[in-house]
């Protein structure tokens, strides 16, 4: 009797379906490129044969694309206005869940930006610089606010160099195409930059808050693997590596 229970079982066992591999596709805001890179690679690893593709970009046009229909399950905005608006439009399945606050940090390749403040920036020496484009670009827009805020906003313009996002703008200081840049301390702290070149942080009271937040789109609605990866965002390994890239996270403070 034990003998056929045991045959019983593997048979019931062998003609099990075995649950079929799933695939989202990510739009996410271009200051996640390192930490999102992890966090995918972690995810996978822990559900293997599922595909997880990520395309890093604007918040602004990204949000408009959805608008139009792009083929993203999930969106993961630097400014939680896009993810909000996406809800009210009917264009996500899921209200916005803020999973981290961003900062901005002023970064050389060439010089001491450790030593310099926004006000620095006047110094005729100091003849590009370059930020994200305010128009669709939150850190872009963060960047403007906190120029403003300093009142040299009008003092540089014909120096700014604008980047169609904030890694891009990264790209033009680490490149020399810009001397300074004006971008997002997870950028500063990724492998490409980290020991590289020198920053600052840009007081926190100079700008709106960085408000992140993501949505599920209303196509990842129908698809169980863009719950599962939103799950995921919320788990202890996830919130390591946002916390390694400098994100201040919900229920968390600021590490110096």
């Amino acid at each position: 009797m034990k003998g056929l229970l045991v045959v019983s079982l593997l048979l019931t066992l062998l003609g099990a379906p075995a649950r079929a591999a799933g695939s989202i596709a990510i739009a996410a805001a271009a200051d996640l490129k390192f930490a999102m890179d992890e966090i995918v690679a972690d995810f996978r690893s822990a559900h293997p044969g599922d595909d997880v593709s990520v395309i890093y970009g604007s918040s602004g046009k990204f949000h408009t694309q959805i608008q139009n229909g792009a083929p993203f399950d999930i969106f993961f905005s630097a400014d939680i206005a896009y993810a909000r608006s996406l809800l009210q439009n009917g264009s996500a399945a899921s209200e916005p869940v803020l999973y981290a606050v961003g900062r901005i940090v002023l970064w050389s390749g060439a010089l001491d930006a450790a030593r310099m403040t926004l006000e620095n920036l006047v110094d005729p020496h100091i003849r590009r610089i370059a930020i994200a484009n305010p128009k669709h670009a939150p850190y872009g827009r963060a960047a403007e606010e906190a120029l403003k805020a300093e009142d040299v906003w009008n003092r540089l313009q014909g120096r700014l160099v604008f980047g169609e996002n904030v890694a891009q703008t990264a790209q033009y200081a680490r490149t020399g195409a810009a001397d300074v840049a004006i971008i997002a301390l997870s950028l500063v702290l990724s492998p490409e930059l980290k020991g590289k070149g020198s920053y600052s942080e840009i007081p926190e009271n100079l700008y709106a808050p960085l408000r992140q937040a993501f949505v599920v789109t209303k196509r990842g609605g129908n698809n169980p693997l863009a719950e599962t990866f939103a799950k995921f965002m919320a788990s202890p390994a996830a919130r390591r590596v946002m916390i390694r890239y400098g994100f201040v996270l919900p229920g968390e403070t600021a590490q110096k």
